[in-house]
């Protein structure tokens, strides 16, 4: 007489037979590694085969492989799928031990959904559970996990975001949120990894009001990862390449450094896998913006000589046309010049503006307020879109979602009540001053 089953493994038979009904899925991710790491925690000897079933150690390396993992960060697919190979592998070396393991089948199943999802092929490079042998010294991500395992930082790697647009708006690398002029070459970021300098030239003539018509970028030389790279755009020229006429840094089937064209001749972006930065160019009417993520600890690696930087700094108080915590205090005095000469465009009232960027923004946070004094400004309708495309930007490359959208009770001020009002009450002091 033969031996009788374990429990698992009539437990895991009963779904094989039922398998025609195709209606039926697999747990989501989440779902499935609780449910995993659940039942890994039953009592030695429960659900086994005769030989070890090893389906949670499989587990247990996978979720330690992609804990670290961040969707918004460049390269987590090409890293997710490693992880998913490697769990696959897993798998299928203890497929044997177990046959009968309800658990294993689930997981069978829910790793073959995320390939699908993350359109990962099964052929290619895994991940391996020891960190020193995946080390990759120009891909940011990993030698940073590297540090953790070798009992450094045992924290993930704290991202800012910088990005200026429209006439300008700086956002600093700490949220603070500025109107300049800062007409001419200026700095936002000179470190010891990376410089990028933006030329501001005046909008309109009579205002101070200036906007971005040329942006520099070096990513400077970095060991084996890549060579020094000089990128360039001007109004009008918005390449997809390098200023020596390559699109990528560094050696190697996957780039240290590359270059993708989103829409031909208005938007580009550069991914820097050796130092976990990715840069945003656009250029919306005649004007360019720039929206950039980098880790802490990179952006703040510059000398005392490289103190100015705007998205450190912030814009030099004798530069800003704000009240400092940007309210645009000079709205009513930025219309009076454009109004006196014949403009190249069609006048926005208050309503009319308001009514035109409330159809892009529906949040009247910053960027809203920012496309109102824009319109006020300039009579650009382009710079709308720029206001927009600003705010998708933060979205996609700003790492903390409660400060995509800055209100103006953060501190930081609509652009138009303060002014408004205080424009409204000079009048109504120089009507009593007259009647009295």
């Amino acid at each position: 007489m033969g031996r009788a089953a374990p429990f698992c493994a009539a437990a895991g038979a009963e779904p094989r037979r039922r398998r025609p009904h195709r209606g039926w899925r697999s747990p989501p991710l989440a779902a499935l590694l609780l449910l995993l790491l659940g039942l890994g925690g039953l009592p030695a000897g429960y659900c086994q085969q005769p030989t070890q079933c090893r389906i949670q150690k499989c587990t247990t390396d996978f979720v330690s492989l992609t804990s670290h993992l961040n969707s918004a960060i460049d390269g987590f697919d090409s890293e997710f799928c490693k992880a998913l190979r490697a769990y696959a592998g897993c798998t299928q070396r203890t497929s044997k031990a177990c046959r009968g393991n309800l658990v294993y089948h689930s997981a069978v199943l829910g790793i073959n959904d995320l390939m699908s999802q993350r359109n990962c092929s099964k052929d290619g490079p895994t991940s391996s559970t020891n960190p020193e042998v995946t080390h990759d010294p120009c891909n940011y991500h990993s030698h940073s996990e590297a540090r953790e395992h070798q009992g450094g930082d045992q924290s993930p790697p704290t991202y800012l975001f910088c990005g200026l647009f429209g006439d300008p708006h700086l956002r600093t690398f700490n949220d603070h949120f500025q109107t300049c002029k800062v007409e001419g070459a200026w700095p936002l970021i000179d470190n010891n990894y990376l410089s990028v300098q933006v030329t501001n030239v005046p909008v309109v003539p009579g205002s101070s009001a200036t906007a971005t018509n040329k942006i520099t970028i070096i990513f400077k030389s970095h060991h084996e990862c890549t060579d020094q790279k000089v990128y360039q755009a001007v109004t009008d020229d918005l390449p997809a390449a390098f200023v020596d006429g390559t699109t990528s840094g560094g050696d190697g089937e996957i780039k240290s450094l590359h270059i993708v064209e989103k829409v031909s001749g208005h938007h580009v972006e550069m991914h820097a896998r050796y130092i976990g930065t990715t840069v945003y160019v656009r250029q919306l009417g005649r004007y360019l913006t720039l929206a950039i993520r980098m880790p802490k600890n990179l952006a703040m690696a510059y000398e005392e000589s490289q103190d100015l930087q705007l998205c450190v700094n912030g814009c030099p108080v004798s530069e800003r046309i704000d009240d400092g915590q940007g309210q645009v205090s000079a709205i009513m005095g930025q219309m009076l010049p454009r109004a006196a000469l014949a403009p190249a465009w069609p006048g926005y009232t208050l309503e009319t503006a308001t009514t035109q960027c409330h159809e892009k923004m529906p949040v009247k946070d910053i960027y809203f307020h920012s496309c109102v004094f824009d319109l006020l400004t300039t009579g650009d309708a382009n710079f709308t879109a720029a206001a927009h495309s600003a705010l998708e930007d933060v979205e996609a490359l700003h790492p903390r979602k409660e400060r995509w959208h800055l209100f103006p009770s953060n501190g930081i001020g609509g652009l138009m009540g303060s002014s408004i009002l205080s424009v409204s009450l000079r009048l109504v002091c120089l009507i009593l001053v007259a009647f009295l």
